[in-house]
C-alpha cells in the first residue's frame, strides 16, 4: 500500500479511537472531516483472536500509521476512513437524490477522500447536474 501524506489528519486526535464502532458504511457523496483511520482485523484470516472470533479494528490519528500496522499485520484490512458528514446526499431509491442536513458518521474508502470536502455550494451543484440529467438524459438541449 502506498503512502498518502495527502490525507488528512484525524480532526481531534484525543477523540481518535472513541468512536462507535458500528457506523454506516459508504455513501453520501461528500465530507467533512476525517474523525480517524481504522483498521479492520478477521481471526479467520489470522489475525489474532482478541474477541472470542469476532472481528475488531485499531484505529489511528493519520492514514500512514494505519497503512504501515495493516501492511504488517495478518489478517488486517486496507485502512478505512471515518468521516464525517455534516450534510450529505441520500439515495434511497437509483435516481433519486436527496440533500439530508443532519450529522452522521460513515466509513468510507480512502480513495473517496479525493473527492473535495463539502463546502455551502457543493451539494446544491450536484443535485442541480443530478436535477439537469434527469430533465434531458440525452444530453440533447
Amino acid at each position: 500500500m502506498v503512502k498518502r501524506a495527502d490525507l488528512p489528519p484525524a480532526l481531534d486526535e484525543s477523540l481518535v479511537g472513541t468512536y462507535p464502532a458500528l457506523v454506516r458504511s459508504g455513501g453520501g457523496y461528500v465530507w467533512d472531516a476525517v474523525l480517524e483511520y481504522r483498521v479492520w482485523c478477521h481471526p479467520e484470516r489470522g489475525a489474532p483472536d482478541l474477541d472470542g472470533g469476532s472481528d475488531y479494528y485499531y484505529a489511528f490519528p493519520t492514514y500512514d500509521e494505519a497503512v504501515e500496522f495493516s501492511d504488517v499485520t495478518r489478517g488486517a484490512e486496507t485502512p478505512l476512513a471515518l468521516v464525517l458528514q455534516e450534510e450529505y446526499v441520500d439515495e434511497p431509491e437509483p435516481g433519486h437524490l436527496l440533500h439530508v442536513k443532519e450529522p452522521r458518521m460513515t466509513e468510507w474508502p480512502v480513495e473517496f477522500l479525493d473527492k473535495p470536502r463539502r463546502t455551502a455550494g457543493t451539494i446544491p451543484a450536484l443535485l442541480a447536474l443530478d436535477a439537469a440529467a434527469r430533465a434531458d438524459p440525452q444530453g440533447l438541449n
